[in-house]
C-alpha cells in the first residue's frame, strides 16, 4: 500500500490487483488446484441495516473475482462462527 498513496492512484492499484488475481485464477484452473485468499475487513459506517457493519477491503475487483466467500467471526469464548 505504500506504493499507492491516496484516491488519485486507486485506479492503478485496482488494475494491478486485477492482473495478479486473474493470473492466480488462471494458474489454479490450469493446474486444478484450490486457492485460498484472506482479506482484511474494515468498518462500514454507511451501513445502517445490520448489527455487524463490516465490509471486505479490496474493492470491486476482488468482489467480482471470488467464487466463494466464507465470513468467520468470533463467538462467545473460543467459539468461531462461519
Amino acid at each position: 500500500r505504500n506504493e499507492y498513496q491516496g484516491r488519485g492512484e486507486l485506479s492503478a492499484r485496482q488494475q494491478k490487483l486485477s492482473q495478479i488475481l486473474y493470473s492466480i485464477k488462471r494458474m489454479a484452473q490450469e493446474f486444478n488446484i484450490a486457492v485460498v485468499l484472506t482479506n482484511q475487513m474494515c468498518a462500514d459506517p454507511g451501513c445502517t441495516f445490520t448489527n455487524d457493519a463490516k465490509k471486505a477491503v479490496g474493492g470491486h475487483v476482488l468482489a467480482h473475482l471470488v467464487n466463494l466467500r466464507l465470513y468467520l467471526r468470533k463467538g462467545r469464548g473460543e467459539q468461531r462462527i462461519a
